[in-house]
């Protein structure tokens, strides 16, 4: 008897939130082999879980091990799913987008997450880590002439570095041609349009349908 889709979704993210790292490739083949589509499996199941753990970590019941943990069960049924995506997920010209956190900030779970999302969704992600300086983040967007920038923070204190990266774009005169995305826990729609940011989300699948309305790709 043949699992439904719904059932094998639910089981994927299942397999992430419990840190099921070897059945979660069973499940995600099982999946593709009934001939369910690739991007709903990721999105619907593999990411529903990441979002699951986040959550659990927001609400200090998850560790970063635990974190992790489960994004490598997400990685590992990422690999089954992802060659599965139609031609046109993964060919032609991919938009670029530059994404970081801000400087004197080492938390990266959630930029983890919106990076892998977007990765998923098509963009071609620059990855620039943890702890950046706000003039790297405008040097490579001059370097690869990328029309996006996604910059996060969990601590109130390096938020100012947000505004700085926009400051920085204006002067170097590519402000225009630069849409600048925030987010973290303590930033806000408040204070993204304070710093005069293009966008603002509240978490990583929130934040792919942002990225493509700000490119004008939805």
């Amino acid at each position: 008897m043949a699992k439904s889709k719904e059932e094998l979704l639910e089981k994927l993210s299942e397999c992430v939130l419990e840190m099921e790292e070897e059945e979660v490739v069973d499940v995600a083949e099982e999946y593709i082999a009934a001939g369910y589509p690739a991007f709903d499996g990721i999105m619907d199941g593999l990411v529903d879980g990441m979002n699951k753990a986040s959550d659990l970590y927001d609400e200090e019941e998850y560790f970063v091990t635990d974190i992790l943990l489960c994004s490598d069960a997400m990685y590992a049924g990422l690999e089954v799913l992802r060659p599965h995506l139609p031609e046109s997920a993964q060919s032609g010209e991919k938009p670029k987008a530059i994404i970081g956190v801000v400087e004197g900030d080492t938390h990266d779970i959630g930029k983890n997450l919106v990076k892998i999302m977007m990765d998923t969704a098509g963009f071609e992600m620059y990855d620039l880590g943890r702890d950046v300086p706000p003039e790297a983040f405008v040097k490579k967007a001059i370097e690869i002439q990328a029309p996006l920038i996604c910059i996060s923070t969990l601590m109130t204190t390096t938020m100012i570095g947000m505004k700085t990266v926009i400051e920085q774009l204006k002067e170097q005169g590519i402000r225009d041609q630069v849409k600048v995305m925030v987010g973290g826990s303590p930033v806000s729609q408040k204070f993204a349009n304070e710093i005069g940011a293009d966008g603002y989300s509240v978490n990583a699948v929130e934040a792919v349908k942002l990225a493509k309305r700000l490119l004008d790709l939805a």
